[in-house]
């Protein structure tokens, strides 16, 4: 099992470590590939907000954005994709969540990682099988399950 990751510091502060990005990745896709390259980039409100309204035509930050590579047929490349995560839109998802901040990153990481390779969660039998699929990876990090304290 092989995962490239390029991680990309846009902003600063107290962020995951490049293995901690490294080890939520692998731990997201082993299941479901045996290698691929990511890039991964953390960045600003105003960065993210730009994206966001670029190409989901919503005009404010979000947490995590993925953008997943097409592979034409026949290319042997293992380019998976973009993941764009905004450092402020997760700090205070995570303080708004009572959630710790490590396990909220480890999260949307899982999260993108997950629609980079087709899942989704705009049908609601969808958003069940992504969220269950988000518990079990997270469980095997030892991270609690991120949707305890929704009804």
């Amino acid at each position: 099992m092989s995962f490239d990751c390029d991680i990309q510091f846009e902003v600063e502060g107290n962020l995951p470590s490049e293995s901690d990005f490294q080890r939520w990745v692998e731990a997201a896709l082993s299941e479901f590939r045996d290698e691929g390259e990511i890039c991964i980039r953390v960045v600003s409100p105003e960065e993210s907000q730009e994206l966001n309204h670029t190409y989901r035509d919503k005009d404010k930050p979000t947490n995590v954005l993925s953008f997943p590579f097409d592979i034409p047929e026949g290319i042997p490349i293992q380019l998976l994709g973009d993941l764009i995560i905004c450092a402020e839109v997760v700090v205070t998802e995570a303080s708004e969540q009572n959630k710790a901040l490590f396990d909220h990153w480890a999260h949307m990481v899982v999260h993108g990682c997950l629609h980079l390779i087709g899942f989704d969660h705009i049908k609601d039998d969808e958003a069940e099988e992504m969220e269950n699929l988000e518990r079990q990876i997270l469980a095997s990090l030892d991270i609690a399950d991120p949707y305890r304290d929704e009804t």
